[in-house]
């Protein structure tokens, strides 16, 4: 899917995705530890066994992950749909540091959004910590609404539901 506001298209994650994905979980590193838990340096030394795995599970059903991708091939984003279950699912993101602010995580949540119900799912679910109004605003633009509080690694956070019925 093509985000033509943004010159970026939204794809599901691919083997040939690795050095792309890497290169942007290494280069946003300390940017997204300040908002959320950071994935240790495990998850750099043992990334080709990790995307593996994720790749099976995407295989599997279990999971959809999805990269976003510029003109040049850089992965800028990814939007994830995690433990698909039962027609419900948890979305999780991460933007790069130079896309924040500029729309594109609305407008990916939103793309992942409207592919949702072809993955059978009527509803997804969300959180984000308090201290991330930045997240928590893409989740409430993009229809999310809070139904509770949470305890998160970063303190406490806020929980969200959507409904697909009907999207």
């Amino acid at each position: 899917m093509y985000l033509p506001d943004h010159g970026v298209t939204v794809e599901p994650l691919r083997a040939d995705h690795a050095d792309a994905v890497l290169a942007f979980e290494r280069e946003n590193r300390a940017y997204f530890a300040a908002w959320i838990w950071d994935r240790g340096d495990e998850f750099f030394a043992e990334f080709e066994t990790r995307l593996a795995a994720l790749l099976a599970e995407q295989e599997a059903g279990i999971c959809r992950f999805h990269v976003l991708v510029d003109g040049d091939g850089a992965v800028v984003g990814r939007v994830n749909l995690i433990d698909l279950e039962n027609g419900s699912a948890e979305l999780g993101y991460r933007i790069a540091e130079k896309w924040a602010g500029k729309g594109l995580a609305t407008a990916a949540v939103r793309a992942v959004i409207e592919l949702a119900p072809a993955y059978g799912l009527t509803a997804l679910r969300a959180g984000a910590s308090n201290h991330n109004a930045a997240s928590q605003a893409v989740l409430t633009r993009t229809g999310f609404r809070a139904v509770g509080s949470s305890s998160t690694d970063l303190g406490p956070g806020t929980t969200y539901e959507l409904s697909l019925e009907g999207v």
